[in-house]
């Protein structure tokens, strides 16, 4: 896996070329009436959904956090609220998620976000040599190690999934 040098068209895409970490870039096809974006990833991409990772956010005591889980599972809330010292999480509202971020729903990725966010990885990340996460936009994977992941946005690993 090599880094991808070509101009970025993401703030993911940026940050991982400034940072130099290696990294490959997956594109398909997005039907638009599909709103299961990971599952849809995973199939066009014919991978495996335990190393696909869907981007959430969530409100944790009023405070957003970031959390990849895989696109095979679903987010504990109550996993993730512990794993940041709280008792209680919901989701975020959609518009709140993309203001922050600056991404659409879909394309919301763990990298490049506009505003850095406390992280949550669920801990079966390290299960896998490589990790896929979205790119930015909707139709774009990035796969790259978890470890690499977890250092570009000083996350925390955590058993989340539900």
């Amino acid at each position: 896996m090599a880094a991808k040098k070509k101009g970025a068209s993401t703030p993911a895409l940026v940050a991982l070329q400034e940072s130099g970490t290696a990294f490959a870039v997956h594109e398909y096809t997005h039907d638009p009436d599909e709103t299961a974006f990971g599952a849809e990833a995973a199939e066009a991409l014919r991978l495996d959904p335990e190393r696909v990772f869907k981007t959430l956010l969530a409100d944790v005591d009023g405070q957003l956090v970031v959390a990849c889980v895989p696109v095979s599972g679903q987010l504990s809330l109550k996993a993730l609220a512990a794993a940041v010292g709280s008792k209680r999480a919901t989701m975020a509202e959609p518009k709140a998620a993309e203001k922050t971020t600056g991404y659409v729903l879909g394309g919301i990725s763990p990298l490049g976000q506009r505003k850095r966010l406390p992280t949550i990885i669920d801990d079966t990340a390290l299960h896998h040599s490589t990790i896929y996460v979205s790119g930015g936009r909707r139709g774009l994977d990035i796969e790259l190690r978890p470890e690499d992941l977890i250092s570009l946005t000083n996350a925390r690993t955590a058993p989340i999934r539900g």
